[in-house]
């Protein structure tokens, strides 16, 4: 964000913080943003209409990406709102729906009819996909600032105060709200999970710091066992019902805490191999992505 632009969204926040009581404010909801976001790999697809359909073209804008599907009930059940959003910033906002897993153009084309859906909607392409971290659950949101970045991600049904109030809140208007910025563990890209310092079902409160730093290098360095192609970091964030990863991480922390000559870090393996997206079986692409997946229920 630029510094005049971060300065008047500094100046807008105060403004209508200084709405609110001292004591209420504890009370307001917050809204998180990454902090140094990574820029939000691009595509040129057609949309139903056949129009060319890609993010440099709305750069400049808010976007919201929006994986769904037209057997997805909770995806069916957010359009209208996704609908009134994008009529009331349409000038500012541009909303795309990306269809996983249905390749029936008619049934698609009847839905986008009876929704009276307002926003550009594509079919989602394998290379799409995969450079969105497989899109395993739906639907998926990601949020996109003015500057092409990816600044949050929403796996599952939201609240859709929440949408507008972090579009608002990217395009410099007043809000009710804290914003508060987070470091990418792994949320939003799974490629960042070895920032991460603790993981979904792993215990590392008895180890030495010199132990964590060492455990927390094998997590990266090593690849889960259970046929992801993760390395068990990010298995333990894409999975965290996986049994397989969850059984190795204890297995290595009981390791390093028994023997600490163990906890020197060992050479670091390669990264692994992107595993296909779980929820539309799809021909294996012909290189990995260098984005992995992430998944969650919605």
């Amino acid at each position: 964000m630029p510094f005049h632009s971060a300065l008047l969204a500094s100046i807008l926040a105060a403004s209508a913080l200084s709405l609110f009581p001292p004591a209420s404010l504890a009370q307001l909801p917050v809204i998180r943003f990454a902090r140094d976001p990574d820029p939000a790999p691009d595509f040129k697809v057609k949309d139903l209409d056949g129009k060319d359909l890609s993010l440099e073209a709305v750069k400049g804008k808010v976007v919201l990406l929006n994986f769904w599907a037209t057997w997805c009930g909770p995806c069916r059940a957010e359009i209208p709102s996704l609908i009134a959003l994008q009529e009331r910033y349409k000038d500012r906002l541009q909303i795309i729906g990306m269809i996983v897993d249905d390749d029936d153009e008619k049934a698609i084309r009847e839905v986008v009819k009876d929704e009276s859906i307002n926003y550009p909607v594509a079919l989602t392409t394998l290379p799409v996909r995969l450079a969105y971290d497989g899109v395993t659950a739906l639907p998926t949101v990601f949020i996109i600032n003015t500057e092409g970045r990816v600044v949050q991600k929403h796996v599952g049904l939201f609240n859709p105060a929440l949408y507008e109030t972090e579009v608002r809140a990217l395009l410099d208007l007043p809000i009710a709200a804290k914003i508060e910025t987070f470091q990418d563990t792994g949320e939003i890209f799974l490629k960042h999970a070895d920032r991460a310092t603790m993981l979904p079902g792993v215990n590392t409160a008895g180890l030495t710091p010199e132990q964590l730093a060492a455990a927390l290098h094998k997590f990266n360095a090593e690849t889960c066992s259970c046929g992801c192609k993760f390395t068990l970091a990010q298995c333990r964030i894409y999975d965290p019902a996986c049994k397989i990863s969850q059984t190795r991480t204890a297995a290595v922390i009981k390791d390093i805490s028994a023997s600490p000559e163990k906890a020197k870090p060992e050479a670091p393996a390669e990264s692994p191999a992107t595993p296909e997206p779980e929820l539309a079986p799809a021909p294996t692409p012909s290189a990995a992505p260098q984005t992995p997946a992430q998944t969650a229920q919605p």
